[in-house]
């Protein structure tokens, strides 16, 4: 046994006995009949049985499933900064979290488009309990990240993971895709968990843990969805929260919330590249900071090129006006899609209740102030 076998997505020798195992699995079909809508399944079914790789699953299937994604539920996506990146060669994209699936899947979907490394994905162990969807994600390549856990549990889950994306990254040169925190944002407020990358660090041998980092080409990623098709699912934990109550997800909630993400309303998407912190990382590494210092910077540096990244809609800058109540951003949207947002925010949320119309709002409103903070010149 590997020491990764809890936790890694599939050889390509195990791709077509897996496969097997979904073939006639009704959720299976259900995805392919949206993909190929056109095609009878002994067609798709047919391919799918004589598919050996772990590439080809993605690029023949997955791939298709979320181009008719983007075709039925979103008004296009658009692309920054891939010019950057260089073929075979692997890079750590941390990314701001909005969709549980999409994020990731549309990544993946560009770097295949200009011929760059696909990434092995996180994703919580959480959201892959039903069989098929366990079998699914290690066939698109994810490795499962354990939630719940406390104590040694938690740090020995921790290393276990950060070992298995240093030997993606820099043994087998595959790309990885993380979350800059655990979990989706939920009020829009980007930031970085130094959490996330002290996990990073924790297969690093030696004392400076921090070297990792520069070892690897980091990548900050933007993404941005002109309508976060979950919005309204997120308000009752924002409630919770606000009522210091923990909040306990109800029995099918993360599924409904995949379910959501990928066939609910988008409009228009961004995904933004952020360029290599090359610089940026040696120059914290050669600070002479401790290592928490360190990582607090980093997480500062990731929050400040997401920030400066992320393509802010007309959504966004209605958001901000009606929250803050002024006319700031006017300039940037029409009357027709303050009326669409405003008749969105009123389908959506109780207006008769302040907190869940603030929440909202802020969730959207929340870029347009973070990117304010990114571009403003720092003072010295």
């Amino acid at each position: 046994m590997s020491q990764f076998d809890t936790i890694r997505p599939f050889y390509e020798t195990e791709a077509n006995a897996a496969i097997r195992q979904i073939i006639d699995d009704p959720m299976l079909e259900a995805m392919m009949g949206f993909t190929f809508p056109d095609d009878h399944s002994k067609n798709w079914k047919n391919l799918m049985l004589h598919t050996h790789s772990l590439r080809d699953f993605q690029v023949n299937f997955i791939y298709p499933g979320v181009k008719k994604v983007l075709e039925k539920s979103s008004n296009g996506l658009s692309t920054g900064g891939f010019d950057q990146l260089e073929p075979n060669t692997a890079y750590l994209f941390i990314s701001n979290h909005r969709d549980i699936i999409l994020d990731t899947s549309l990544l993946n979907a560009c770097l295949y488009e200009n011929g760059l490394v696909l990434t092995t994905s996180a994703i919580g162990d959480n959201l892959i309990q039903k069989p098929f969807l366990h079998i699914l994600s290690r066939l698109n390549r994810n490795f499962a990240i354990k939630r719940g856990l406390q104590g040694r549990a938690l740090l020995e889950s921790s290393q276990l993971a950060s070992a298995f994306i240093r030997k993606s990254l820099l043994n087998e040169n595959r790309s990885v895709w993380t979350a800059q925190r655990e979990g989706r944002t939920k009020d829009g407020n980007d930031a970085t968990h130094k959490g996330v990358l002290k996990m990073l660090t924790l297969a690093e041998e030696g004392k400076d843990q921090f070297s990792f980092f520069e070892k690897v080409k980091v990548v900050p990623i933007s993404i941005s969805y002109e309508y976060d098709p979950t919005d309204v699912l997120k308000m009752p934990e924002l409630l919770a929260k606000s009522r210091d109550e923990k909040y306990v997800k109800s029995e099918n909630e993360d599924f409904q919330n995949l379910l959501r993400g990928l066939m609910g309303t988008k409009k228009r998407i961004h995904l933004q590249v952020n360029g290599l912190l090359t610089e940026e990382i040696k120059e914290i590494s050669t600070s002479g900071l401790g290592s928490g210092e360190k990582l607090s910077q980093l997480a500062n540096i990731i929050d400040q090129k997401i920030w400066a990244g992320y393509k802010l809609w007309p959504s966004n800058y209605i958001a901000h006006d009606l929250l803050y109540g002024d006319e700031e951003f006017k300039n940037e949207y029409t009357n027709e899609e303050k009326e669409a947002f405003e008749k969105r925010l009123r389908e959506k949320v109780d207006i008769q209740n302040d907190f869940l119309v603030k929440s909202f709002l802020s969730m959207y409103a929340n870029p347009v102030n973070n990117q304010i903070k990114a571009l403003s010149p720092k003072e010295t």
